[in-house]
């Protein structure tokens, strides 16, 4: 629940302005990370240097439960691109499906996507990330809908659990589940779950490399990250779509998750 400047700004814009300089191309710059952005206290003005900086349009994530604050929907607001998140239609619900802090109240929590809605000049995603007997009933993903649609997003994105859960009761739906609740929202959602990019070459390349990489041995995500030089996030992707097709299996050993080859994979 602490505001405060968690990472240095100034080697954010520094790294980005290096990144700028010698690549610099994108569809879009994102402010995710391994947490909520905008605990983050100067995260409006990481989105006003890429503003000033580069025409690549600026998005923030955000799960929106401090869009209630005032400062937080103005800093917000300078993002071309907000995505924020709801999964849940009610208190209980909300706590059950997102474990929220204890200060946090689900009621606030959409008066403040109002709030932000009624005032944002950009482009409103929303994300609604749907689990296996948690909320995607119907008749419960017709109550978020109803949710949504007074929030009023422009666009909306049905997502499930294609990475590593970190609990094992976490099921995700089929695409076919997925596309069934769908028009339940208007506008209709579109399902994002599986994870796509337009630069298939480098992805390929980096899963051939991973399947090498467990054909000699199991490995943890923090040693796959270290040996490729990627986030966390990134190897749950790759790691998500193998377990997915079947590539890999995950085996725990002491309390630590693994990542095995299948042995029918050449």
């Amino acid at each position: 629940m602490e505001r405060k400047e968690y990472v240095p700004t100034d080697a954010v814009c520094a790294e980005l302005e290096e990144w700028l300089s010698t690549d610099g191309q994108a569809d879009y710059i994102t402010l995710s990370g391994s947490g909520e952005p905008t605990l983050h206290s100067r995260f409006g003005d990481v989105l006003e240097f890429i503003r000033t900086h580069t025409p690549i349009p600026a998005v923030l994530l955000t799960n929106g439960t401090l869009l209630d604050q005032p400062e937080v929907r103005e800093a917000a607001s300078r993002a071309h691109v907000v995505k924020i998140s709801l999964s849940a239609w009610d208190a209980a619900s909300y706590g059950w499906i997102n474990r929220p802090h204890p200060e946090l109240s689900f009621n606030r929590l959409v008066e403040g996507l109002k709030e932000f809605r009624a005032r944002f000049k950009g482009s409103l995603w929303m994300e609604v990330f749907l689990i296996g007997g948690m909320n995607s009933i119907p008749n419960d993903v017709k109550k978020i809908a109803k949710i949504a649609k007074e929030i009023s997003p422009d666009r909306i994105h049905l997502n499930t659990a294609v990475r590593p859960p970190a609990h094992d009761f976490v099921s995700p739906l089929t695409r076919e589940e997925l596309d069934s609740l769908a028009p339940l929202f208007d506008p209709p959602a579109e399902v994002i779950a599986e994870f796509k990019t337009t630069l298939k070459q480098n992805i390929r390349t980096n899963e051939n490399s991973l399947l090498d990489m467990l054909r000699r041995r199991p490995c943890t995500s923090e040693q796959i990250a270290g040996a490729f030089g990627l986030h966390l996030n990134e190897v749950a992707k790759y790691v998500g779509k193998l377990l997915r097709t079947n590539q890999i299996r995950m085996i725990r050993q002491n309390n630590t998750v693994y990542y095995q080859i299948n042995s029918h994979i050449k």
